[in-house]
C-alpha cells in the first residue's frame, strides 16, 4: 500500500479521501489542539503530531509516495488581504523544505482560489522553479466541490508535482455526470429528526446548494456562516446564518432554522460516522476550513493511478 505524509492536517478532510483513495498515512501533522483530537477521535491508530510544522523533521520519512496538506490559505485569500510570502502564514517555503527531505514520489497541496490571481503568477513561479530542480513536474488547477458531489461550489486550487518519471501517467478526475443534491434535500432527514411541521416545506425553499462554507481564523470568526453576502446566500436557502444551533428545530419551530454542526460536516462532503472534538465554535472551524474528503479522493485516486502506471512500466523494463 502506498505512504503517504500530511501537513496542515486539519480535521481530516483530505486525510480522509486520501485514505479512501488507498494512501496509507505514516504521519500526520496539525497544529491545532482540537483539530489533533479530532483526527485521533477518529482514527486512534494514526500517528499524529501535533505541533508546527516548521519543527517537524521529514528526514525520517524519505521515500514515502505522497506529501500532502492544505497549507494555510490567508496568505493568498481577499480576506486575508493576499499579503502572499510576505504573510507569517505562508507555509509553501516548509512545504518545499519537506519536499526536499522526503523526496515523496508525488506532492498534493490544496489552496484557496485566490493562488491563482495574477498578483501571486511570480510566486507560482517561484514554487515550479524549486520542485522543477528537485526533480518534479508540477501543475495547478481549479477544482469546484460540486463537480465532486459535494453539495457547495467551494472552488479550491490543488497543486500537484510528480516526480518526472511519473508525471506523463497523471490524468485530472474528471467531473461526476450527476449534480451535486441540493441543501434540502442533504439535510432533509436531520432537519426533521424531531418531526418539525415545516421540513417539506423548507426542503422545497433549499431547492440549490450550498454557498462555501466560511469556517473563520483562530482571531476571527465564531460559529456563524460568514460574512453580510453569505448570510443573504442562507436565507434565500431558508437557513438562518447568524448561528449555528445545537439541535434541529422541534416540532413548532416557526421562522428560519439554524444549521446544526453535523450538518455543515455532511454539507462539507464528511461522513456522518466522522466526530468532532471541541466546543462549537473550534468544531465549526475545523468543518469550515476543512478540504473535502470527495475531492481529495477523486484527485488521489489519480494520483495513485499514476504511481500504479509509473511502477508497472519499470517492472516492464526490468523484464525485457
Amino acid at each position: 500500500m502506498p505512504y503517504s505524509v500530511e501537513i496542515c492536517a486539519g480535521a481530516g478532510g483530505q486525510a480522509l479521501g486520501l485514505e479512501l483513495a488507498g494512501f496509507n498515512h505514516v504521519a500526520l501533522v496539525e497544529i491545532e489542539r482540537a483539530a489533533c483530537d479530532t483526527l485521533l477521535l477518529n482514527r486512534p491508530a494514526w500517528n499524529v503530531t501535533c505541533g508546527d510544522i516548521r519543527s517537524f523533521p521529514g528526514k525520517k520519512y524519505k521515500g514515502v509516495d505522497l506529501l500532502a496538506g492544505g497549507v494555510p490559505c490567508p496568505p493568498f485569500s481577499k480576506a486575508g488581504k493576499q499579503l502572499g510570502s510576505d504573510d507569517e502564514r505562508d507555509l509553501f517555503p516548509e512545504a518545499i523544505r519537506l519536499a526536499d527531505e522526503i523526496r515523496p514520489k508525488a506532492i498534493m497541496l490544496e489552496n484557496v482560489r485566490g493562488m491563482l490571481d495574477a498578483v501571486f503568477e511570480d510566486y507560482r513561479k517561484h514554487i515550479k522553479n524549486q520542485l522543477a530542480s528537485l526533480g518534479y513536474h508540477t501543475e495547478w488547477r481549479l477544482h469546484n466541490a460540486s463537480d465532486y458531489g459535494v453539495s457547495q461550489l467551494r472552488p479550491r486550487v490543488i497543486f500537484v508535482a510528480l516526480r518526472k518519471d511519473i508525471a506523463e501517467h497523471f490524468i485530472w478526475p474528471s467531473p461526476a455526470m450527476t449534480s451535486p443534491p441540493t441543501v434540502g434535500e442533504l439535510l432533509f432527514d436531520l432537519m426533521n429528526e424531531q418531526a418539525w411541521r415545516g421540513a417539506l416545506t423548507w426542503r422545497k425553499r433549499a431547492n440549490d446548494i450550498a454557498p462555501t462554507l466560511v469556517g473563520g481564523s483562530k482571531k476571527h470568526g465564531g460559529p456563524d456562516l460568514g460574512p453580510t453576502r453569505a448570510k443573504a446566500a442562507w436565507a434565500s436557502l431558508g437557513v438562518d446564518g447568524h448561528g449555528l444551533a445545537d439541535a434541529p428545530p422541534e416540532k413548532n419551530f416557526i421562522g428560519m432554522p439554524r444549521l446544526t454542526i453535523r450538518m455543515t460536516a455532511r454539507i462539507q462532503g464528511f461522513p456522518d460516522t466522522w466526530s468532532f472534538a471541541g466546543k462549537k465554535t473550534a468544531a465549526y472551524r475545523q468543518i469550515g476550513n476543512a478540504f473535502p474528503s470527495p475531492v481529495a479522493q477523486a484527485v488521489g485516486t489519480s494520483i495513485m493511478a499514476a504511481l500504479e502506471a509509473a511502477s508497472k512500466r519499470t517492472v516492464l523494463r526490468s523484464v525485457k
